[in-house]
């Protein structure tokens, strides 16, 4: 179990390597030529491309006291389609930014990277059998910057199970097989996020499992002072836009559903595994959010993907 200051750390370093802040910039957006993620926002920025900005702003808009609820909430159905026009869209972009500024969005970042990715890496670094709290900052680092599931089954092909081949080493090869992958990525923009790997093998070689503090990242200070307070590359290393499953008109069908049925049926619920997403799926993977603590909203996103293992 991570305490508090640990957890706090480990999301400093990701926000390090996301914005240049230790806290974050909660008005940020961005849009790299290239990047698989599209267009980017906030503290950790979260993307377009993965379906997250569509959740963060829902949450947003859906929480009393929002002051941009009012010009954002036309922009919802856009976002769950993942529409790329959004990109150029200088009208919602600049909204964006005024609304990081806006205290209830800050709060509203903090409880969704908390929810959407911080809660999901823990739960699947306890299945991977990793526990220290620097293990924790890896895993965490990969489901923000993505494909953390894809790296970690092929970490485990080379090296075997944390438990088999010690947590440590396993993480060691893990950040080693990771960098491979970034340098040599068709991407030019993730070949130069090898940085986030060369950070967490110096901490490693320093002997810094415990993530104690004060200590320096990228040239950032993290201690308790600066954690108190409220631009390197930082392309998205999603390979491409992942729908976010959900009840629609016509019905959403295809391999994705298929992969949530089968993942569900694993978990224990019934379900008619047909690849269709029906009613009686959406009333499963409710059962399912709402029994691992999850927003029983029925779409699965990626925290919801994160905590099936697909």
């Amino acid at each position: 179990m991570l305490s508090e200051l640990q957890k706090e750390t480990a999301q400093a370093i990701v926000n390090i390597f996301e914005t240049g802040s230790v806290r974050g910039d909660y008005a940020r957006v961005t849009l790299l030529t290239g990047d698989s993620g599209h267009l980017t926002y906030g503290r950790a920025q979260t993307t377009l491309g993965s379906g997250n900005l569509h959740l963060l702003i829902k949450a947003y808009c859906a929480t009393p006291g929002a002051a941009y609820a009012r010009a954002l909430k036309p922009y919802l159905p856009q976002l769950a389609d993942i529409d790329l026009r959004l990109d150029t869209d200088w009208t919602f972009r600049n909204v964006l930014k005024e609304a990081g500024g806006d205290p209830v969005m800050r709060d509203a970042q903090d409880d969704f990277f908390d929810r959407v990715y911080w809660t999901p890496a823990m739960a699947s670094a306890r299945r991977t059998g990793l526990g220290e709290a620097l293990s924790a900052a890896v895993v965490y680092d990969s489901a923000v910057h993505g494909s953390w599931t894809a790296m970690r089954d092929r970490t485990t092909a080379k090296a075997g199970t944390a438990s088999s081949a010690g947590e440590r080493k396993w993480i060691g090869a893990y950040l080693d097989t990771r960098r491979d992958w970034l340098a040599s990525h068709s991407n030019s923009l993730l070949r130069k996020t090898v940085y986030r790997m060369d950070a967490f093998r110096a901490l490693a070689a320093s002997g810094n499992w415990s993530l104690d503090l004060p200590m320096t990242v990228r040239g950032v200070r993290i201690d308790t002072d600066t954690l108190g307070l409220r631009p390197p590359v930082n392309a998205s290393a999603i390979e491409v836009a992942t729908r976010n499953l959900r009840l629609t008109d016509p019905k959403m069908s295809g391999n994705d559903v298929r992969a949530l049925e089968e993942a569900l049926s694993k978990e224990g619920y019934a379900i008619n595994r047909d690849g269709i997403f029906d009613e009686g799926l959406e009333t499963a993977l409710k059962s399912f959010q709402r029994d691992f603590g999850l927003v029983d909203d029925g779409i699965a996103g990626p925290a919801t993907r994160l905590m099936l293992g697909i």
